[in-house]
């Protein structure tokens, strides 16, 4: 199936919390894609990403990164498609990662979870998704 989630992470280290939001979206069997881009090494890559997402049926992304965690909201300043921000632990506790994720301009949205908590962010996605879809809506409800 094609994937209507996408799994952004800014470095392929951040694999680990990341993947919990995988196995939320895999609970829920709701198709997605994980790739690793970063917003400091690779910003082309992430242009593309962003401006291509919705037209190749991408309906929610979550965006992982720590530091200077820019990842999410330059995706969010590119796409139509809700962007879920993951702050990843690296330094300050997560504190650097988590203000550089919540602290956006107007007009650039970025909804944020706790430091790590992919796995909210897979069930915040699944949430965004039910809202059009009433047996998703079921299964969330009976989650």
């Amino acid at each position: 199936m094609k994937a209507i989630v996408s799994i952004i992470m800014g470095s392929t280290s951040d694999l680990p919390v990341m993947e919990e939001a995988a196995k939320i979206l895999n609970d829920f069997k709701i198709p997605f894609e994980i790739n690793a881009l970063s917003a400091h090494r690779t910003p082309d890559e992430v242009e593309r990403f962003a401006e291509s997402a919705y037209s190749k049926g991408i309906r929610v992304i979550i965006a992982g990164a720590g530091m200077a965690a820019h990842l999410p909201g330059v995706i969010a300043a590119q796409t139509p498609v809700p962007v879920i921000g993951v702050p990843i632990k690296a330094s300050l506790e997560g504190l650097d990662s988590i203000l550089s994720i919540l602290q956006m301009p107007p007009g650039i949205p970025v909804a944020t979870v706790g430091v790590n908590a992919a796995r909210n962010a897979g069930i915040l996605a699944v949430q965004i998704l039910a809202a059009g879809d009433e047996t998703l809506n079921q299964k969330i409800l009976d989650f």
